[in-house]
């Protein structure tokens, strides 16, 4: 193993929090009611404007440009108040780079987000790339995000494994044929022998181990 692409939300960091605060914001604007954690949970995982669909089709409404720009204004401008990383993600993090390994982010959420949690939460210095939704013109679960990360890290794809936790995340590595580790944490719907993957762990440090071997 010389390298690492780790997914964002529900992986690395729990962010639905602020997610749901920018998600009720954009849907009071629109006189509409607020939704609870677990269903913003249940449509993240493919983008703003995925997500802003999922939120109007509670109300029976359609999506229109204006809510998913509201959405990515209150996102932006507070993504980092209730956002944190999982137990166990900095020693992991902090292992991985003692040992020189080349780590980057593959995330669906536009770029600028991404930049901008990472930096506030004291992470940015360990990853070599940072690759968003919006980078190359394709979200997950299509593998070019996933192999652009690859090809900005200069290493085959032998040599490198890939950490989600959503159906997504297990849908683009197969896409890619990249090995997969799947967090049972973050937030998956679907049960984990249900998806593809060559490890599971539901803790950082049972990741850890893995990786130590890898």
């Amino acid at each position: 193993m010389k390298a690492l692409i780790w997914d964002l939300d529900g992986t690395l960091v729990h962010s639905t929090p602020d997610i749901q605060a920018a998600a009720n914001k954009m849907l009071a604007g629109l006189d509409l009611a607020p939704l609870d954690l677990a269903t913003i949970e249940s449509f993240v995982g493919n983008g703003i404007p995925k997500l802003v669909e999922r939120c109007l089709e509670v109300y029976d409404l359609p999506l229109n440009d204006a809510a998913i720009e509201a959405m990515r204004v209150y996102y932006d401008a507070d993504c980092t108040t209730l956002t944190a990383p999982y137990a166990g993600v900095m020693d992991c993090l902090n292992a991985m780079k003692a040992r020189g390994i080349k780590m980057a982010i593959c995330t669906n959420k536009p770029l600028a987000p991404a930049v901008i949690i990472l930096d506030g939460l004291g992470l940015s210095d360990y990853f070599d790339v940072v690759v968003g939704g919006d980078t190359y013109g394709h979200h997950k679960p299509h593998p070019a995000p996933l192999l652009g990360c690859l090809e900005q890290l200069d290493v085959d794809i032998a040599d490198c494994i890939y950490i989600g936790d959503s159906e997504t995340d297990a849908a683009t590595a197969s896409n890619a044929n990249m090995t997969f580790a799947l967090f049972e944490g973050g937030y998956r719907k679907t049960p984990v022998a249900e998806l593809p993957h060559d490890f599971s762990f539901d803790h950082f440090d049972g990741l850890t181990d893995y990786l130590a071997k890898a």
